[in-house]
């Protein structure tokens, strides 16, 4: 029923979660994406926070240390200006840096390493309107738009606890000094960043679960689907019996035309057939040139009939030969004393014909 309706019951199949990772459809959170680049600008931050300090602190003693003999002039304010900015630069590039890398893990960790081309290509139907509105008033929109509404909700309950201890410190009123409160300011940013930081680790690890499941469910697909892409990525399963059938005739022919060059034939007596062929001066041991069960084991005892080629009867020595032995290959080393006595007996009732070919 679900094969007729169009139901996508299947699982996606690996080539096409191959090509839905190409497109760049894949499970991916933006929860991962904000923890990795806020803990990268964190780490930037940490390493480099020291060093922040004291450029900010030179660059605030040097500007105020000399408002008195400054002239207020076009080129004095350019000054100011550029070098603020050059400050600026200088203080926020580690942080910036450690966010960049930080996003650039996380979307690579996500996409499992693998580059996806075809996501980089243009797609001129982003830009169309409707198509724009449709996304903002969908269904998931609004969905994610709620949820995102209730991660907020989430930060701030949990966060609430740190802020208000942050809130009842005694240097809210009390007389400190501009040191005293630069590095409260410091450990109070690092505490309410850490707490975020450890909630937002949390629901970046369940919304990825969730994305992931997400993107498998819309990969999944119908019978028919699977049945197709193995058609186009395997060949018609018709054709390729008929291949294989082509493939198996012909080795059965192959096989078949060796029969009259074999020294002996061991039967079952009617089930199975083995040719068995020994030459001393280029085979180790004997080689099994032909097998095989009811009608080609028929074929193979009319052609060794024809040729006058002697048939034994054996029934353990043909079913484990049949079983461990395969065509053009040596027998198995455990059958070597029962088959040189059969050989043995064959060569004495048939000396004078195999005396005439192993000397012509």
């Amino acid at each position: 029923m679900s094969e007729q309706t169009g139901d996508k019951t299947e699982q996606a199949t690996p080539k096409r979660l191959e090509e839905a990772i190409a497109k760049g459809q894949f499970g991916r959170s933006r929860e991962v994406q904000t923890v990795f680049v806020l803990m990268g600008g964190l780490i930037g931050f940490m390493f480099y926070g020291g060093e922040i300090w004291r450029i900010l602190t030179g660059a605030s003693v040097s500007m105020f240390g000399h408002l008195h003999d400054t002239p207020v002039t076009l080129n004095a304010m350019q000054g100011f200006a550029i070098n603020g900015v050059l400050v600026i630069g200088h203080c926020v590039w580690p942080v910036v840096a450690g966010t960049i890398i930080g996003g650039l893990l996380a979307g690579a960790l996500q996409a499992r390493f693998r580059a996806s081309p075809e996501a980089l290509a243009v797609n001129w139907q982003r830009l169309n309107p409707a198509e724009g509105f449709k996304r903002i008033f969908s269904t998931r929109s609004t969905i994610q738009t709620g949820i995102g509404i209730l991660k907020l909700l989430f930060i701030i309950s949990l966060s609430y606890g740190v802020v208000k201890s942050i809130l009842s410190d005694p240097i809210f009123y009390s007389s400190v000094s501009v040191a005293r409160i630069a590095g409260f300011m410091a450990e109070s940013s690092l505490k309410i960043i850490l707490q975020i930081a450890m909630v937002l680790m949390i629901m970046a690890g369940a919304d990825f679960v969730y994305q992931t499941w997400q993107s498998n469910r819309d990969l999944m697909m119908t019978k028919q689907e699977v049945k197709d892409e193995s058609k186009n990525t395997e060949g018609n399963p018709q054709i390729k019996m008929q291949q294989r059938r082509k493939r198996n005739a012909m080795t059965k022919r192959k096989m078949l035309a060796e029969v009259p060059k074999a020294d002996v034939i061991v039967t079952n007596p009617t089930h199975i057939a083995i040719a068995l062929r020994y030459d001393r001066k280029n085979m180790k041991a004997p080689t099994i040139v032909a097998k095989g069960t009811r009608l080609n084991a028929l074929r193979i005892r009319e052609i060794a009939q024809q040729h006058q080629v002697p048939i034994i009867e054996n029934k353990p020595l043909a079913r484990l030969m049949f079983k461990y032995g395969r065509v053009g290959g040596e027998i198995p080393a455990q059958l070597y004393a029962a088959v040189a006595e059969i050989l043995a007996w064959v060569y004495r009732v048939n000396a004078y014909r195999y005396y005439r070919e192993q000397n012509q």
